[in-house]
């Protein structure tokens, strides 16, 4: 499918950054395949914005914050069910940059999540417990954006969070499926795209 863009249309790249690609501390598996094509991507848009994880030490959903337990176990926090990750993306850490081959010049803004200590923040739009808000929301409505086209890393995760939060907000949202890559956690990727689809989100290969 050809898409035909507009000037209400932004692409939004969700965590392209080292502990996410290949050799960082959470790794996606091709993590870093997605550059080439969100840079190719990124020059067909008027609007790119980037988000960036960004915890302190110690954060909440480190595993080394809860002794006795290690990555990828679920825990219950006050907020609902967590897994716990390895250490990531810490504040000021070369981990935490942005992937040194992506093309960050033409995004207008860099929104920061997870950099509150007790909860931790998958969604551009949300921490997890659904309630507070990051501000991209308020961002795109006074901007008159109204369809999000979502790449990044990873889909079951961050951009899968991130497109229902979007269709929650009633933004029109398209995920490009090869400017993603999962982590696949017991699941959690078809898990992700049955739930994306049922909340309205639109699914493609491209954009044409």
């Amino acid at each position: 499918m050809q898409f035909l863009l507009n000037d209400d249309d932004l692409l939004l790249i969700v965590d392209v950054q080292n502990d996410f690609c290949p050799g960082g501390a959470l790794a996606v598996a091709d993590g870093d395949a997605v550059v080439p094509v969100i840079n190719r991507l990124a020059e067909r848009f008027d609007h790119v914005v980037l988000t960036q994880d960004w915890h302190p030490p110690g954060h909440s959903s480190f595993a080394t914050s809860h002794p006795g337990s290690a990555p990828f176990e679920t825990i219950s926090m006050p907020y609902g069910q967590q897994t716990l990750w390895p250490e990531h993306c810490v504040q000021g850490t070369p981990g935490a940059a942005f992937h040194p081959q992506l093309a960050t010049k033409p995004s207008e803004l860099v929104i920061r999540k997870g950099f509150r200590t007790e909860i931790d923040s998958y969604s551009a739009f949300y921490e997890n417990d659904r309630r507070t808000p990051t501000g991209l929301a308020g961002y795109l409505r006074e901007r008159s954006l109204r369809r999000l086209f979502l790449v990044g890393l990873a889909t079951d995760f961050c951009v899968h969070y991130s497109a229902l939060d979007a269709r929650r907000l009633g933004f029109d949202t398209v995920v490009v499926e090869t400017g993603c890559r999962a982590i696949d956690l017991a699941g959690s990727l078809d898990a992700a795209w049955a739930a994306m689809a049922a909340a309205g989100v639109q699914r493609i290969n491209d954009l044409g």
